[in-house]
C-alpha cells in the first residue's frame, strides 16, 4: 500500500510540474519564471525581446532595463513591465525618472541608476537569471562582463564584445560558469545547426551574408552613395551602425572573430558566402561531408525566443517560411573589390592579439563619421585600412605599449579600441 501511495503522489507531482534539462544536467521545472536583464532596451534587440517577453508573460519578468537616450520610449516601457532596475546615461535623467514615477500608486517600486556603474549594477544583480545583451559598440563591454563575471546565461547580441576581447569571454565564461548564447542571426543559426557537436567534427562554419543595399550597384557609382542609400537594407530592419556595416560587410568580419570564438574553430575554417534571399541564415560543414543549415524569415525575434528559451524552444506567433514560395535560393562569393571591409577584418582576425579591437575601434568611429556626413562612403574602408596600417607599424617599435600585443584585461580591450578610434 505504501508504494502504490508513493507512484501515486510521484505521479501527481510530475504531472504538476514538468521538468526540462539545462545546459548542465540539471532538471528544473518549466514553470520557473526566468527573470531578465535587457541592456539596451530601446534598441532592436531590445524590442524584440520585449515582444516575445509580451507573447509569454508566464515565462518571463523583466528585472532590468537599460536605455541611453530614447527616455520617451523607456518610459512606456517601465509603465508596462515594472522594471525593480532601470539604468539610463546620466543622473540628470535619472532624477528626471524618478520625479516622473515618484507618485506611483501601483506596482514594483522602480530604483534609477545610471552610467556604466549602473549598467555593470543591473548585468550582475544576484535575481537576474539571464542578460540579454543588447548594447550596440564598445559601450557594451563592461556590462556584458560584468554579467559573465557573475556566472549568468548571457543572450550575446552585441559582436563587440567577443570582438574586442574574445579569449577573455570565454576564458571568465569557463571559470564562472556563465553561459554564451549566441544571439545574432548567423551565430544562433549555427548555435542551433551545431547542437552539442564538438569542435573537432566542424569542417567549416558559413557565415551568411544578404550583401546589403549595394550588392548590384556598379562600382564606378560607388562614390555617389549617399546616407539614405546606405541606410536602405534590402532585407533586415536594423540600427543605423549595423546597417552601415552591412553595407561594407564589415559586419562579416565582425562575425568571424566571433564566430573564432564562440564556437572554437579556427578562423581559417570560417567562410562567407552571399545568400541574397537571407532564408539560410548560416550553415555547419561536418567532417563527414554533411552541410546543415538553419533556415527561416528574416525575423531577430526568431534568435532571440530561442536563446530566452533555451533549452526548450517557445512556440512564437511569427510570419511563417512557405518552402512553396521558395523560386531558388542564391549563393554567390563575395566580391572583395565592392566589399574591401571584409578581406580587411580576415587579415585582423588572423592576426589576433589587439588588433580586432582596434578594428573595432577604428569602424565605430568612421562609421559614426559617415552617419554624421562627415566623409564618404568609400572613405570607410580607405581610413581603416589606414589605421591597421599604422597598428602594424606600432608593434615593430620598441616602446610599443603591452596592450597593443595582447589583450590580458578588459582595460587592454578598451585601450586598444582607444588607440583605433
Amino acid at each position: 500500500l505504501f508504494r502504490s501511495c508513493a507512484r501515486i503522489l510521484l505521479f501527481i507531482a510530475t504531472r504538476m510540474k514538468p521538468s526540462a534539462s539545462t545546459a548542465n544536467g540539471q532538471e528544473v521545472p518549466s514553470s520557473v519564471v526566468t527573470k531578465l536583464t535587457v541592456l539596451g532596451a530601446t534598441g532592436s534587440i531590445g524590442l524584440n525581446t520585449l515582444e516575445i517577453v509580451r507573447q509569454f508573460p508566464h515565462k518571463f519578468k523583466i528585472e532590468a532595463l537599460s536605455c541611453r537616450s530614447s527616455i520617451e520610449r523607456l518610459v512606456e516601457q517601465i509603465k508596462e513591465f515594472q522594471p525593480r532596475l532601470v539604468c539610463v546615461d546620466n543622473s540628470e535623467q535619472a532624477r528626471e525618472l524618478r520625479e516622473t514615477f515618484r507618485d506611483r500608486n501601483s506596482g514594483t517600486e522602480t530604483e534609477f541608476v545610471w552610467g556604466v556603474e549602473g549598467l555593470i549594477q543591473i548585468s550582475s544583480d544576484p535575481e537576474v537569471d539571464l542578460v540579454v545583451a543588447g548594447i550596440v559598440g564598445a559601450a557594451g563591454l563592461q556590462p556584458t562582463f560584468s554579467a559573465v563575471q557573475a556566472g549568468k546565461t548571457v543572450a550575446v547580441a552585441n559582436k563587440e564584445p567577443l570582438v574586442m576581447a574574445g579569449e577573455l569571454f570565454v576564458q571568465t565564461a569557463n571559470k564562472t560558469g556563465a553561459k554564451l548564447l549566441p544571439t545574432d542571426s548567423e551565430h544562433n543559426a549555427i548555435f542551433q545547426v551545431l547542437h552539442g557537436e564538438p569542435p573537432e567534427r566542424i569542417a567549416r562554419l558559413i557565415l551568411t551574408a544578404s550583401g546589403g543595399p549595394f550588392r548590384d550597384l556598379p562600382l564606378k557609382e560607388f562614390e555617389k552613395i549617399t546616407l539614405a542609400e546606405a541606410l536602405s537594407h534590402p532585407n533586415w530592419e536594423m540600427g543605423q551602425k549595423i546597417s552601415i556595416d552591412s553595407a561594407t560587410m564589415m559586419n562579416k568580419g565582425l562575425e568571424i572573430i566571433e564566430a573564432h570564438w564562440l564556437f572554437n574553430t579556427p578562423v581559417e575554417n570560417i567562410d562567407v558566402l552571399m545568400q541574397r534571399e537571407s532564408i539560410i541564415h548560416s550553415m555547419v560543414e561536418f567532417i563527414d561531408g554533411s552541410f546543415l543549415a538553419q533556415m527561416g524569415l528574416p525575423d531577430m525575434r526568431v534568435p532571440i525566443a530561442y536563446c530566452l528559451g533555451w533549452p526548450e524552444r517557445l512556440p512564437l506567433k511569427i510570419p511563417r517560411l512557405d518552402p512553396l514560395s521558395m523560386s531558388a535560393l542564391h549563393f554567390e562569393k563575395i566580391d572583395p573589390q565592392r566589399y574591401p571591409c571584409l578581406p580587411l577584418a580576415i587579415k585582423v582576425a588572423k592576426q589576433g592579439g589587439a588588433a580586432p579591437a582596434v578594428l573595432n575601434g577604428a569602424n565605430e568611429t568612421v562609421v559614426t563619421a559617415f552617419l554624421g556626413e562627415e566623409i564618404r562612403f568609400v572613405e570607410i574602408a580607405e581610413t581603416i585600412a589606414a589605421v591597421i596600417k599604422d597598428f602594424e607599424k606600432a608593434l615593430h617599435q620598441v616602446d610599443v605599449p603591452s596592450f597593443l600585443r595582447k589583450i590580458r584585461t578588459l582595460e587592454d580591450a578598451e585601450h586598444a579600441d582607444k588607440w583605433g578610434r
